[in-house]
């Protein structure tokens, strides 16, 4: 039996894969979030979205690079194990299964339901807006567990109705604002609306856009099955991270085309796809943000889902042997599948009450869909650090410059999420005379017990 992979994929299907999984829901909402944190001002927030583009750009090439060293793993635990080494690839999968992967899928739980009670002009932070969000949560982790086959039709379908909003606003939005004159106006109320475009509000601006970007790791998953991998996925990462990086920069000139600044701000895009296109036209393309959302959704319960089993098949955390268990019906690891979604119902839950009610959670309020994200580009410093140790002799070029190059671009993705979540959060407060507030604090002690508790599992399970 032959159990390699072919070679099967060419250039153009890994640069469509690359976009199709990268371009999702995050864009939708963070714009808006953007437009806040820069209080309007349409420069900034396109510099923060070129960073962001910047910083996905050079770590994705990195991860490229590695991937033509290591052809026979896939993921960034498989690239953590082969650099660093087994013990610090098994805390990048925990904290994957159980902040990471569940913080994402939990958000966009919420996302979907948020633009569905939209076109019924419902409360986003509404009883009914949770509860479709649970629903979507349940059904997302039904099709995934009980029909693998269906969800995965699912997921290639709504790739390419993701693209339909995102293109006509980039298009139509940008075109009609440049004639009507909005665009222009947009531009001028941002410059004198803004407080001179200091670096906190850049600091969080580019760490939204961290969510937006998120996905491209799991393209280099198909490097085994690439036709000359070794030129074809550099190549597809970097024209496909262009594509996306020009879709969101000119998608957000296309809102601000489309409609004021202060409508944008508290309405989000809803507002500027129904200002443009009407009360049926704007509709319809929300339906269409619905669906992508629910695509993304998919995706990432199917990671969730399957989180914990690529734990247990290296026979590590708690009982490997019961968790690593395959459904003969349906080939999903269906203990593993039940932890993914039982966390991913507790974080929608945090998620709800620390950002969208009173802070139920007091000082451990903070935001889910942003740190959990920039700790991923914690992780891959020590991974470049031990990729130029171990092959940094061979090309300069590609195994000294281009991981320097991902050391700072993840050191200044830390930083912000530091410096926006932390620093400046304490400092408003103080100003305030409010209590001590340090969002990024409490998150790495969430973040430090959570590890702990695996650490537990791997002393108990480790085979050395």
């Amino acid at each position: 039996m032959n159990n390699k992979l072919e070679r099967k994929y060419g250039l153009l299907t890994a640069i469509c894969m690359v976009v199709g999984i990268v371009v999702g829901s995050g864009v939708f909402f963070k714009a808006q979030d953007i437009l806040n944190y820069t209080e309007g001002n349409m420069p900034l927030g396109i510099l923060a979205w070129a960073i962001g583009g910047i910083v996905m750009l050079i770590c994705a090439l990195n991860l490229a690079n590695l991937s033509s060293h290591y052809e026979k793993v896939n993921g960034l635990v498989d690239y953590a194990e082969a650099t660093v080494g087994k013990k610090y690839a098994y805390f990048v999968a925990w904290f994957s299964a159980f902040i990471y992967l569940p913080g994402m899928t939990s958000v966009l739980a919420w996302v979907s339901a948020r633009y569905t009670v939209n076109l019924f002009g419902g409360d986003i932070t509404g009883g009914a807006c949770l509860a479709l969000a649970c629903f979507y949560l349940c059904g997302s982790y039904a099709l995934n567990t009980l029909s693998p086959k269906l969800a995965g039709k699912f997921q290639v379908s709504t790739t390419f109705i993701k693209l339909v909003p995102l293109l006509i606003m980039a298009i139509v939005g940008t075109i009609g604002g440049l004639i009507t004159g909005q665009t222009l106006e947009s531009f001028k109320t941002a410059s004198v609306q803004a407080s001179g475009g200091n670096a906190s509000a850049l600091f969080a601006a580019v760490v939204a856009t961290a969510f937006a970007y998120e996905g491209w790791i799991i393209a280099t998953s198909i490097n085994a099955e690439l036709k000359n991998s070794k030129r074809n996925l550099p190549i597809a990462l970097t024209v496909g991270g262009i594509i996306i990086v020009a879709i969101y920069i000119i998608y957000y000139i296309g809102l601000a085309g489309a409609t004021d600044i202060a409508t944008l701000q508290t309405e989000g895009a809803p507002a500027a796809f129904k200002n443009l296109f009407g009360s049926i036209g704007g509709t319809a393309l929300n339906v269409l943000i619905v669906i992508s959302c629910l695509g993304t959704l998919n995706g990432l319960m199917l990671a969730s889902t399957r989180a914990m089993y690529a734990i247990s098949a290296r026979n590590q955390g708690p009982k490997p042997e019961v968790i690593n268990e395959i459904s003969p019906s349906t080939n999903m690891p269906y203990n593993s599948a039940i932890i993914g979604v039982l966390v991913c119902s507790l974080w929608l839950f945090y998620f709800y009450g620390a950002n969208l009610m009173a802070p139920i959670f007091g000082v451990f309020s903070f935001d889910s869909s942003e740190l959990p994200i920039i700790t991923i580009y914690g992780f891959y410093i020590p991974v470049f650090i031990m990729f130029i140790k171990k092959h940094g002799k061979e090309n300069k070029l590609k195994n000294v410059f281009l991981p320097v190059l991902g050391i700072i671009a993840s050191g200044f993705m830390v930083f912000a999420a530091l410096y926006a979540h932390g620093i400046s959060k304490y400092l408003a407060a103080k100003e305030a005379g409010q209590g001590f507030t340090f969002p990024v604090l409490f998150y790495l002690i969430v973040f430090a017990v959570v590890l702990l508790i695996g650490n537990f599992f791997y002393k108990k399970n480790r085979e050395e």
